[in-house]
């Protein structure tokens, strides 16, 4: 017989609405699914007690779906689980020192791998003379935003980077004598340094690295997540844990990422593959791990002055074009979406989601596509209500917003521009979808300090930090409770089986220690992770 669990002495948050259940305080489980929710009093939970159901006394906690995070890295995030973090760096000195002390801390690593590096922490300099004298071994620093990676020269010379044309997209930076210099950004990270990372690692470490990252997810009350950058190895791996071990105890939704070429020929050629394997991996063959659509890279990012404005930047007076024009954007737009595939399109500057809103509203209304724009970090008033015309997830991820990262930004694009950042009550307001995400590793992925930024616009980093980020841009904390669940299972069509507590839903949800105040969520505490039923995690 299918176990029976009943969790009682609880506060429900169904996810149904933005606010806690006064009615509900058990929730009533029957093998993977949700039998009931409701009142210890109920009929069904008292017939549920009197045949022997296995009671857990939650002891006033919170019951919430499963966080499901919107917008994810798998491998990456495995693989930053050990590398040398940066993060806490503020300069040169403090990048040096770190680097050292993981050096010594990794005498047998081949290579050394960092995360956490923003271009504000060097003056937007990253030299590989800089970090020469530190070790012999390659060194490889991915920047916090990943849209760029800085080396020393033993890495340069080991991706043998010195005769490389630059991808599209991207820029090897060099000297006037043609030398590389240490900076690989944007396409060139992406598509040179992941890749070559990927290549040197063994296949057992990668799938270690995954294991791990799931249950690490598993610890912090994720039941979900939606990977954004699959590739052939990526999704390889993720096939062969899926097969071979039994089922993940993540449920994942993959984005097939869409690398620009220099002919339509070949941008469609890459939708096709993710089109063949959305055919085998979907909703109704593979609801566990599947193909949910394609991811395509727009511009870069604001740190980097390579995210795409309306206006010059401050600092610069100069500005990018988005990585894809319109007209080579719209037929990977048209081909997918024919296709039944969902579109991601990454869009952090004003002008790339102006792109990106045009395109996406090309294809017209009526149809429940729900397409979704990744970041919009800077939108303009009139794209961010055309997100709810069209019907596009509005794609966030609440800890990009945090003050303690954005010191750079007002002398980058002046105060006015950044009066419009992050703008997600705007969003909600004209009727978007939101999906709450983290981008880790990109960000740290912790759900609770996600909601922080998202409903206070204070720093979950640096909590003595008193600055805020356009307070008038906040949400409620239901409402950005239900963003990182219900949202997400929305966006990514997961909704008729997960998102929200109700019956006959699979039970995936977490247990919380938490006062439900905002101002308290760094205080949160998951203390435990149920997946199909069953427990993954236990504090």
């Amino acid at each position: 017989m299918a176990a029976k669990h009943l969790f009682s002495n609880a506060r429900v948050f169904t996810g149904l609405k933005v606010s806690l259940s006064t009615e509900s305080n058990c929730l009533l489980v029957n093998g993977d699914r949700i039998e009931h929710v409701g009142n210890a009093n109920d009929d069904i939970v008292q017939k549920a007690k009197a045949e022997g159901v296995q009671e857990h006394n939650v002891g006033g906690r919170l019951i919430s779906p499963g966080f499901f995070d919107g917008h994810v890295h798998v491998l990456l995030f495995g693989a930053s689980l050990s590398a040398i973090h940066l993060e806490h760096c503020k300069s040169l000195d403090d990048i040096r020192k770190a680097i050292l002390e993981g050096a010594a801390a990794r005498p047998s690593a081949t290579r050394l791998v960092c995360q956490g590096w923003m271009h504000s922490m060097t003056d937007s300099k990253a030299l590989a003379s800089d970090i020469d004298d530190l070790d012999e071994r390659p060194i490889f620093i991915h920047a916090k935003d990943l849209h760029s990676a800085w080396c020393n020269t033993a890495a340069l010379k080991e991706m043998n980077v010195s005769d490389m044309p630059d991808p599209e997209g991207g820029e090897i930076l060099r000297n006037e004598n043609g030398k590389a210099t240490g900076l690989m950004s944007e396409a060139a990270g992406i598509q040179i340094v992941w890749p070559h990372l990927a290549r040197v690692t063994s296949r057992e470490e990668k799938l270690s690295q995954i294991r791990q990252a799931i249950r690490t997810y598993n610890a912090d009350g994720y039941t979900g997540m939606l990977e954004l950058a699959t590739d052939e190895e990526i999704w390889s791996l993720l096939s062969e844990l899926h097969s071979s071990e039994g089922p993940l105890t993540l449920r994942i939704a993959a984005h097939w990422l869409i690398k620009p070429s220099k002919t339509t020929t070949e941008n469609i050629a890459q939708v096709d593959r993710a089109i063949e394997l959305h055919k085998q991996y979907n909703l109704d063959t593979s609801p566990n791990l599947r193909i949910a659509g394609i991811k395509v890279i727009g511009d870069g990012v604001v740190d980097a002055c390579t995210a795409s404005l309306r206006e010059p930047y401050s600092s610069t007076s100069s500005n990018v074009d988005p990585i894809w024009s319109y007209d080579q954007l719209l037929p990977v737009v048209q081909h997918a979406d024919a296709a039944g595939l969902q579109c991601a399109l990454h869009a952090i500057g004003d002008n790339t989601v102006a792109h990106a809103v045009r395109a996406l509203s090309a294809l017209g209304k009526g149809r429940d596509r729900r397409h979704r724009i990744e970041h919009l970090e800077l939108t303009s008033q009139e794209d961010a209500r055309r997100l709810g015309e069209y019907g596009i997830t509005a794609s966030i991820q609440p800890v990009h917003a945090d003050p303690a990262i954005l010191r750079a930004w007002p002398k980058l694009i002046g105060p006015e521009k950044c009066r419009r950042a992050f703008a997600y009550k705007e969003f909600a307001d004209g009727g978007a979808k939101l999906a709450i995400g983290t981008d880790a590793p990109t960000a740290p992925h912790f759900p609770l300090r996600n909601l922080y930024t998202a409903t206070t616009r204070r720093s979950a980093r640096e909590e003595d930090f008193t600055d805020t980020v356009n307070e008038n841009f906040k949400l409620g904390l239901g409402q950005a409770l239900q963003a990182a669940s219900a949202g997400t299972a929305y966006s990514c069509f997961a909704d008729k089986q997960v998102g929200t507590l109700e019956k006959g839903k699979l039970a995936d949800f977490v247990i919380i220690d938490l006062e439900w105040d905002a101002q308290q969520l760094l205080k949160g505490q998951v203390e435990e992770t149920w997946f199909a039923g069953r427990c993954v995690y236990k504090k």
